[in-house]
């Protein structure tokens, strides 16, 4: 089973979760994930989150964008709220500029790339299990943990498309560069 987990919360404020008709509370929602962090070591964890819903006051999306920083989550799906007709929202009052939508979605595309940053910082040094793609991108090649990191080393055409466990070695803004470990090593491993 991987060690990565996509919770969708659509909104940190409790005004916006009522407006949505969802029936949860975010207090739950954060149990959730505290829960999981705790009991699952290293996962990974992806929040669907929605800007710009009818109603959502500046005062909303803050109270959104403090949950979601103080939550050990490891990146974010941001999605801009888009008229759809046929809908109870379509026909809903206080509709949010379309610019502040814009902005909106840009501040929390930018905390998402700050906790993925700071998720794949905690991989360095670590062993991995990744599963890899085919594709040849200048001598590497690229996976992805079970834990949803994004993982390149180089290219081996005999561990395409097979589990392998790799040791973490190097952390830039959107990978993680891993080297192989041999079959001593990873006899090591599992003996010890």
């Amino acid at each position: 089973m991987c060690n990565h987990f996509h919770i969708p919360l659509q909104s940190g404020s409790q005004n916006v979760l009522k407006m949505m008709q969802r029936r949860y509370k975010k207090e739950d929602y954060e149990k959730l994930i505290f829960k999981v962090s705790k009991q699952i070591e290293d996962v990974g964890i992806g929040v669907d989150v929605i800007v710009g819903f009818p109603g959502e006051t500046e005062e909303d999306f803050l109270e959104t964008y403090n949950f979601l920083r103080d939550l050990p989550v490891s990146y974010l799906h941001v999605f801009t709220y888009s008229e759809r007709p046929n809908t109870k929202a379509f026909e809903m009052n206080n509709q949010v500029d379309m610019t502040e939508r814009k902005k909106r979605n840009n501040m929390l595309r930018i905390l998402s790339e700050k906790k993925r940053l700071q998720f794949y910082r905690k991989m360095n040094g670590k062993n991995l299990k990744v599963l890899f793609e085919h594709e040849n991108h200048g001598g590497f090649m690229k996976g992805f943990s079970s834990n949803y990191v994004r993982i390149k080393a180089l290219y081996n055409s005999q561990i395409i498309n097979k589990f392998v466990t790799v040791k973490i070695t190097e952390v830039d803004d959107n990978i993680c560069t891993a080297e192989n470990l041999s079959n001593n090593e990873l006899l090591k491993l599992s003996a010890g």
